[in-house]
């Protein structure tokens, strides 16, 4: 975007947020590229250089400057960004305005010798990044597959075998162990990852091998669960028709189906046809919903200790899946089939379930198509820094 006077003017009245920062010069090269580093593993933003905290037009005066600001960017952020830079001349004063768009390599930090510094946008504000930002920061980056992280205090006896052992000879076509021989089982699961031996050398289950397989996986892991509630208004409150958590393994037998109920239950009746065959109307498409909920436990992230939501409401149902989107991917992109998976082994299960099909297509296909089929309403999908959250109007 070209900046011109009325257009800086305009940022000046609305002041700082979450995409805008004003700076004086002159400034150290640590101060700017902390800032530009915060919009980095934010959604990108814009710093104007030369205008105080509270919008006053303090100009610069530096020969080189763009050279200056090139070089902070190169020598002190990694992985490397480039900025787009233009200088502006307001009231006989020079600016400058540094843009960065949503990084794609995230999470970006501040080089300093050995030492790595990592910095996120918190409203209009830089914060260096505490221990759990800092993991949904590699989280969202694929650079840290949360879902092949150790279960605390779990084991090979919290499994519901019999679920493990249909999965790998119906499903894999595996010739599986007998029930009894758990070094065998051991052995399966820790090469196809659902367990993995930790640094006290004991096996524990993988959080993908908690939440598919676990007997009752909430009870090792917070999130593994949905929190379902039928409000009898538009609004969150205590008056509800059921309010109820829902926790299995994610297998066709398992959470899926107990959500579905849940959904009949709230969103269907059932009905006498003039030819007196039984029919159930829904107020949602039965499948949408499902698609819905199976792209919210499959994409989820998992190191976030928080349920999906499935809340429905008198005009609509919303579906809140906790994290933000994986890195590079938004909205735009995500309804076009973008093909990125935040959980590779759980979404490569439910696909060997045959739960779901080509990755990338349900959202496009079987959710956006088929309320457009049902209602010509298209879902709303809302993206923000801590959940994704899917809107399915009545």
């Amino acid at each position: 975007m070209r900046w011109t006077e009325e257009k800086v003017r305009e940022v000046i009245r609305n002041g700082e947020n979450s995409f805008v920062e004003f700076k004086e010069y002159p400034l150290k090269p640590e101060q700017l590229a902390k800032e530009l580093v915060a919009f980095s593993n934010f959604k990108g933003g814009t710093l104007f250089l030369g205008i105080t905290d509270d919008g006053k037009i303090s100009g610069i005066e530096k020969s080189n400057l763009e050279e200056w600001v090139m070089n902070v960017v190169s020598n002190l952020i990694e992985p490397i960004v480039i900025p787009s830079y233009q200088e502006l001349k307001i009231d006989s004063k020079i600016i400058a305005i540094i843009e960065l768009e949503l990084g794609s390599t995230k999470p970006y930090a501040i080089r300093k010798g050995p030492n790595r510094s990592y910095y996120i946008r918190t409203g209009s504000t830089c914060r260096l990044a505490d221990r759990e930002q800092l993991r949904r920061l590699f989280q969202t980056s694929g650079n840290l597959q949360g879902e092949l992280l150790p279960v605390t205090k779990s084991s090979f006896n919290h499994l519901e075998l019999l679920t493990v052992k249909n999965y790998f000879k119906e499903y894999r076509l595996f010739e599986a162990p007998q029930l009894d021989q758990e070094q065998e089982w051991i052995t399966l699961l820790k090469n196809n990852e659902y367990m993995i031996e930790t640094e006290l050398n004991n096996n524990a289950l993988t959080i993908a091998g908690c939440i598919l397989f676990a007997e009752e996986p909430e009870k090792l892991l917070i999130q593994a669960g949905v929190s379902a509630v039928a409000y009898k208004g538009v609004e969150k409150d205590y008056d509800t028709f059921e309010r109820v958590e829902i926790g299995a393994p994610l297998s066709p037998k398992g959470l899926i189906k107990e959500c579905v109920l849940f959904f009949q239950r709230n969103l269907s009746q059932e009905i006498i046809s003039k030819n007196m065959q039984r029919k159930r109307i829904w107020d949602i498409p039965e499948d949408v919903l499902r698609e819905t909920l199976l792209n919210a436990v499959a994409h989820r992230d998992y190191t976030i200790s928080s349920n999906i939501e499935a809340s429905i409401f008198r005009d609509r149902v919303e579906i809140t899946s906790p994290g933000t989107l994986p890195n590079s991917v938004t909205i735009e992109r995500m309804k076009a089939g973008c093909r990125v998976s935040r959980n590779q082994i759980i979404t490569q299960t439910l696909k060997d379930y045959r739960l779901i099909e080509h990755m990338g297509m349900g959202v496009r296909n079987k959710i956006i198509n088929g309320m457009l089929r049902f209602n010509q309403k298209e879902p709303e999908f809302v993206v923000d820094e801590y959940q994704v959250k899917v809107i399915l109007y009545k």
